[in-house]
C-alpha cells in the first residue's frame, strides 16, 4: 500500500473539515482531506442546506394560500412532492460540487475513503474494506461529525419512522405525522410539513419546546405554531410505538395520563451521537465522554498531534461552530495565536415559521449567573417594514448587564431574524455596550430597526412603542 506524507491530514469533509483544510492550505501547509461519502458533510448534503430549500418551498406554499391579504385573486395551489424533493437535492448537489472545486483550487489532496489512526502520525485509508493509502502527518484533525440518536424500540426504519434523512426525501406527503423532539431539527421539520398541509403533532419530554431558547421566545413560538394548527405536547414522553401497515400508533404519557395517537409517519429528532467509532482511538490519549471527543480551547485532544472539531466534540451542533473551530485549530497549529472559541458568541438559528435566532445568555441564565440585568423588548407590530411585509408577529429581546452595559444576550422571533442576529453577534464579539448600539444608525424602513428599539427599551428610551 502506498504511503504519502503531508503537513496536515483532516479526516472528514464537512463544514468543519473542508474549511480547516482550505485554511491550512492558505497558510502554506501541504494538506490532505479524507472523506468517505460526501464533500460538505451532513450539513451540506443532508442537513442545513437541503432543509432550507424545503423550508423555502413551504414558505411559498403558505404565501400562495395568503394571496387575498396582498390583493391577489386566490388560486388553487398544488405542489408535486417529487419535484419539491428534486429541487432540494439539486441545491445540495450544486454546493457539494462547489466544495470540491474550492479544495482543488487550494491544492488540497482529497482521498475517497474511511480513515483510521494507525500509529503515531499515521492515518490508514480504506474503501469498501480494501486499503487505499497510508498517510503520514505530524498533525491530524478529526472532523467525523455526528449522527442522529436512535430511541430504543423506536429506531428509524426508513418507512414509517423517519430520521432526518427520510424526512428530507419523502416519497409521498403524509397527511399526518408526529415529531419526537422539539429542538431545531424537530421544529424545522414540523414547520415544513405543517406549512405543506400535513397535520403535525410535536412531542417534547421537557416542560417546553425549544428548550435551549429563552423561555419567553419559546412561549411565543408555541403560540404561533398552535395558531397554525400544530399540536404541541410538552412535558410528554413517548412510551412506545406500534406499527401498522401504513401508519404508526404512538403511546404518549403526559401529566400521569396515557393516550394513543395514530399518524401516517413519525420523525425522530431526539439528539446527536458523535461518530467516534472505528477511528483508532484505542491506546491513544484521546478522551471520549458521552460519545464526544474532549478538546481544549484550541481543539487539542489528550494525544499530541491529534485534534478534533465540530459535531464530534459536542454541542452546540452547528455548522458555523464547526467551521470556526476548524480555523482556530489550524491557526493554532500554524502558531498564529487565535482566540479560543467563546461559546456564548455562537448564534443559534431555527428556520421554522416564524424564524428564531439567539446569541448569548437567556434571561434565566443571566439571573442564575448572578447578573443584575436590564431587559429590552420590541414587538414587530411596532415596525413599519414588518407590517408592510405582512409579518407583524415577532419580538426582539435584549439583555444587558445593568452595571457595565455589556450585551449579555439577544433573542428574536419573527420574519428574517436569522439574518438579523449577526448584528448582535458582532456587538458581543466586539464587546460593544448599549451606548454604541444606541448610537448606531439603523436604516429605515427595515425590520432591523426592531433591534435598535429593543436596546433603547432596555434603557427606557424606546421611541416607537
Amino acid at each position: 500500500m502506498a504511503e504519502q506524507s503531508f503537513d496536515l491530514i483532516v479526516l472528514g469533509g464537512g463544514p468543519g473539515g473542508y474549511v480547516a483544510a482550505i485554511r491550512a492550505a492558505q497558510l502554506g501547509m501541504k494538506t490532505a482531506l479524507v472523506e468517505r461519502e460526501h464533500l460538505g458533510g451532513i450539513c451540506l448534503n443532508w442537513g442545513c442546506i437541503p432543509t432550507k430549500a424545503l423550508l423555502r418551498t413551504s414558505e411559498i406554499n403558505h404565501l400562495l394560500h395568503e394571496l387575498p391579504a396582498f390583493g391577489f385573486t386566490p388560486v388553487e395551489a398544488k405542489f408535486d412532492i417529487d419535484k419539491v424533493v428534486k429541487r432540494s437535492r439539486a441545491v445540495a448537489k450544486q454546493l457539494s460540487s462547489g466544495v470540491g472545486h474550492l479544495l482543488r483550487k487550494n491544492k488540497v489532496t482529497v482521498f475517497d475513503g474511511s480513515g483510521k489512526l494507525a500509529g503515531k502520525q499515521t492515518l490508514a485509508v480504506e474503501k469498501d474494506g480494501k486499503p487505499v493509502v497510508t498517510l503520514k502527518a505530524p498533525h491530524i484533525i478529526l472532523a467525523t461529525g455526528a449522527r442522529a440518536r436512535q430511541l430504543p424500540g423506536m429506531e428509524a426504519d426508513g418507512k414509517l419512522i423517519w430520521s432526518y434523512k427520510e424526512a428530507m426525501v419523502p416519497p409521498i406527503m403524509p397527511k399526518s405525522l408526529l415529531v419526537i423532539g422539539s429542538g431545531a431539527i424537530g421544529i424545522e421539520f414540523a414547520s415544513f410539513y405543517r406549512n405543506m398541509g400535513a397535520e403535525v403533532t410535536v412531542v417534547e419530554v421537557l416542560p417546553r419546546i425549544l428548550p435551549v431558547e429563552d423561555e419567553e421566545i419559546s412561549a411565543l413560538a408555541q403560540k404561533a405554531f398552535e395558531k397554525q394548527g400544530m399540536k404541541i405536547m410538552a412535558g410528554a414522553a413517548v412510551k412506545g410505538v406500534k406499527k401498522g401497515a401504513d401508519n404508526v400508533t404512538v403511546t404518549i404519557e403526559a401529566g400521569g395520563k396515557t393516550q394513543d395517537v395514530t399518524v401516517d409517519r413519525v420523525i425522530s429528532a431526539v439528539g446527536i451521537v458523535g461518530n467516534v467509532e472505528n477511528l483508532g482511538l484505542e491506546g491513544t490519549g484521546v478522551k471520549v465522554e458521552r460519545t464526544h471527543v474532549v478538546i481544549d480551547g484550541l481543539c487539542r485532544t489528550g494525544e499530541a498531534g491529534i485534534y478534533a472539531i465540530g459535531d464530534l466534540t459536542g454541542a452546540p451542533w452547528l455548522a458555523h461552530k464547526a467551521s470556526h473551530e476548524g480555523i482556530i485549530c489550524v491557526e493554532a497549529i500554524a502558531g498564529l495565536h487565535p482566540h479560543p472559541m467563546n461559546v456564548q458568541n455562537i448564534p443559534g438559528c431555527t428556520y421554522c415559521r416564524p424564524q428564531i435566532a439567539s446569541v448569548g445568555l437567556t434571561e434565566a441564565k443571566a439571573k442564575e449567573a448572578g447578573r443584575e440585568i436590564r431587559v429590552g423588548r420590541f414587538p414587530f407590530i411596532g415596525n413599519g417594514k414588518a407590517i408592510a411585509m405582512g409579518e407583524p408577529d415577532g419580538l426582539v429581546k435584549t439583555i444587558f448587564d445593568a452595571k457595565t452595559g455589556e450585551l449579555l444576550g439577544a433573542h428574536m422571533i419573527g420574519a428574517e431574524v436569522t439574518e438579523m442576529i449577526q448584528g448582535y453577534v458582532i456587538a458581543r464579539t466586539g464587546e460593544l455596550t448599549e451606548a454604541e448600539l444606541m448610537e448606531t444608525i439603523f436604516p429605515h424602513p427595515t425590520v432591523s430597526e426592531t433591534m435598535h428599539e429593543s436596546v433603547l427599551d432596555a434603557y427606557k428610551r424606546v421611541i416607537h412603542f
